[in-house]
């Protein structure tokens, strides 16, 4: 492991506290030490209380805070004495430990310190550093997980048989560095958990902890045969061939017995495609995760092909095998995070993108640590009392919890052809802004997206082939369809009947008509499949009940639509797919109207641009986010017992009412 400590940009970092920061964004960009807000950091310093008095401080992490990103303000101040005398207790709750931690805050608006600040505080050092690293659970995660970790480091690290994190791990850490450290030691070894670091300074915690891993990695490469630096997470991003339709029922599936919609991310992988069609996956992966605290992310094993009833029958049983330990504990919902199957590869299920994520960098790092520990004799994970006790431990829901509610439409998958500008743009994000992932799909895309959970293909709605490997991408992507929004339109050239070029006439059906049949035929099966019923919305205009001159076209293409609509919420309501439309006018921030437009038109009205905007009947403004919201709103859940509606948009129309 390369040491990426830079005196010139550390010395940037004022102070203890600085330079603690600084390591520790060291670690939390190394993905091989710590994932995702794993792992902790602290330095002990003096500072002046409100009375200029010296206090001895310990800064640890907060909880909540990811080392990558760590700032000054994310570290909480304890009174360093308070909290040592704390591991003199003979016994600790955990909402005590936690409460006695905040008594001692120096800063009350501090977040809540690391439930291991007690072991930090215990240990006799300045600086000291905790990861998970990749390279010391494949030496842990053994039969004889200590006597390899003897073998590589001998008597220069101190070895914790695993306890679970809180006040009794500070108490067995305390216990076991009394007897075993010497002054050779360099750092401690938790079983099935991770490495403490230590020094006088941060760089000297940070050296030692980069020394150790770099040991473990020569390790394996010589007695395993495996470089575990050689990451699965680096592996060519190759989609397995197993196709959208399957992936879209798993999800389906999935989510019924999750009890909401969720997503169901495919990474694209060649050594999880690889991992996930080993004929041994069954046992090697069902063992464990590689330490527990990723069980709150990935469950304590994998989901093995699509047998949905009989993993949550499995988890059901395990709940029920363990729940007497904990007096009211309410289970989980039973349904997996992490798939592994032959066709489909590696696919991660979350609320949110970054659930799925989290989850797939997690699993990409177990499958380093099972097949390094496979080459030292077989992979052995800590026994499930180990694993429910952290799944249904307080403090680690906790964190799920401080992720908030998520919002409504969470776990939920919109299609929105015209995605790049004007109305489809605004409709894409509503519907982002309510929590749902976004299958953007335009002819020219918008650039580099600015959230994960939006996804921009390049398609002709036009041509049925290039919009449907646009739709099955974005099903491989997200999981499946919830949501289909039209917005893809021209309005093509305008002139009177008798005046019509057949082929403007042919290019204005061709998008508005056959491109929104195009997208239905393409779209229907997984909307069938959407655990929460589907639902489309068509974007039509105010022409369809109030056309105006030299627009037959547009006109007659968006009543063909319309009438397509009805036809769809009459075919699909077995499907428990809804169907509406709405007509939207005067919506004058499109790509349709430009300023120059504006002001012409205005003008043969004897109005201002402004004026001309507000040309209808509640004098107001209809701009395309106002498109975008109610589009968002007729795909909520409120509007499931309506279809076949149609919606004007327009402030009131004298010619429409």
């Amino acid at each position: 492991m390369k040491n990426l400590w830079n005196v010139t940009e550390a010395s940037t970092f004022s102070g203890p506290l600085g330079e603690c920061v600084y390591g520790s964004r060291l670690l939390g960009a190394e993905s091989a030490l710590v994932l995702h807000g794993g792992g902790n950091t602290s330095v002990k310093a003096q500072e002046s209380d409100i009375h200029g008095d010296q206090v001895d401080v310990l800064y640890v992490k907060g909880s909540g805070w990811d080392l990558a990103t760590i700032e000054p303000q994310g570290f909480a101040p304890l009174r360093l004495e308070a909290v040592k005398r704390l591991a003199e207790l003979p016994a600790l709750t955990d909402t005590e430990m936690v409460n006695q931690l905040r008594l001692n805050l120096l800063d009350a608006s501090a977040p809540n310190p690391s439930v291991e600040a007690i072991l930090h505080a215990s240990l006799p050092f300045t600086a000291v550093q905790h990861t998970h690293a990749d390279a010391a659970l494949a030496l842990t995660n053994t039969s004889e997980g200590e006597q390899r970790v003897r073998e590589l480091w001998g008597t220069s690290v101190v070895v914790v048989p695993y306890v679970m994190p809180g006040f009794d791990l500070a108490k067995a850490c305390a216990l076991e560095f009394e007897k075993q450290a010497n002054a050779d030691t360099v750092a401690m070894v938790l079983m099935n958990h991770g490495v403490f670091t230590f020094g006088d300074t941060t760089e000297q915690a940070y050296n030692n902890m980069i020394d150790v891993i770099t040991e473990a990695e020569n390790y394996l490469i010589t007695k395993a045969g495996v470089d575990i630096t050689n990451s699965a997470t680096l592996a060519t991003p190759v989609n397995a061939t197993g196709s959208a339709l399957d992936q879209a029922t798993l999800r389906q599936n999935l989510s019924n017995a999750a009890g909401r919609s969720m997503l169901l991310v495919r990474t694209p992988n060649q050594r999880a495609n690889v991992f996930a069609g080993r004929s041994d996956v069954a046992d090697v992966a069902c063992r464990g995760p590689a330490t527990p605290d990723h069980v709150i992310r990935t469950k304590q094993f994998p989901l093995i092909g699509r047998n949905i009833d009989k993993f949550v029958s499995n988890y059901h049983n395990y709940f029920e095998r363990n729940q007497d330990r904990f007096p009211g504990v309410q289970e989980l919902d039973p349904a997996p995070r992490v798939v592994l199957d032959s066709e489909l590869g590696l696919l991660t299920a979350g609320a949110r993108i970054s659930d799925c994520e989290i989850a797939s960098d997690i699993y990409l790092h177990t499958i380093d640590v099972i097949e390094a520990s496979e080459g030292l004799g077989g992979f052995v994970a800590l026994p499930e009392t180990d694993l429910f006790e952290v799944e249904y431990w307080e403090l680690e829901q906790a964190k799920l919890a401080k992720s908030g509610q998520p919002p409504a439409m969470s776990g939920e998958v919109a299609v929105v052809t015209g995605s790049a500008s004007g109305i489809g743009r605004a409709c894409v994000e509503a519907l982002i802004s309510r929590g749902a992932a976004v299958i953007g799909i335009d002819l020219n895309t918008s650039g580099t997206p600015t959230t994960p959970s939006l996804l921009e293909l390049t398609a002709d709605v036009t041509d049925p082939e290039s919009l449907a490997t646009a739709v099955n991408m974005g099903v491989e992507r997200f999981g499946g369809i919830d949501i289909v929004v039209a917005a893809a339109g021209i309005f093509g050239a305008s002139s009177e009947i008798a005046d019509i070029v057949q082929s403007d006439w042919e290019t204005t059906l061709s998008v508005n008509l056959n491109g929104v049949t195009n997208l239905l035929q393409a779209t229907h099966p997984f909307l069938a499949l959407s655990p929460s019923g589907g639902r489309v919305l068509l974007v039509g205009s105010k022409n369809v009940p109030a056309p105006g001159k030299g627009a037959a076209a547009y006109s007659a293409s968006k009543a063909a639509v319309t009438q397509l609509g009805r036809v769809a919420a009459l075919e699909w309501a077995e499907d428990g797919i809804v169907v509406n439309t709405i007509h939207p006018d005067g919506v004058f921030d499109t790509g349709l109207w430009s300023q120059e437009l504006v002001d012409e038109r205005a003008a043969n009205y004897g109005l201002t641009a402004d004026e001309y905007k507000r040309r209808n009947l509640l004098g107001q403004e209809i701009t395309s986010g106002d498109v975008g919201e109610l589009v968002a709103a007729m795909c909520s859940h409120s509007f499931r017992q309506i279809t076949g509606a149609q919606i004007p948009i327009d402030g009131g129309s004298d010619r429409v009412i």
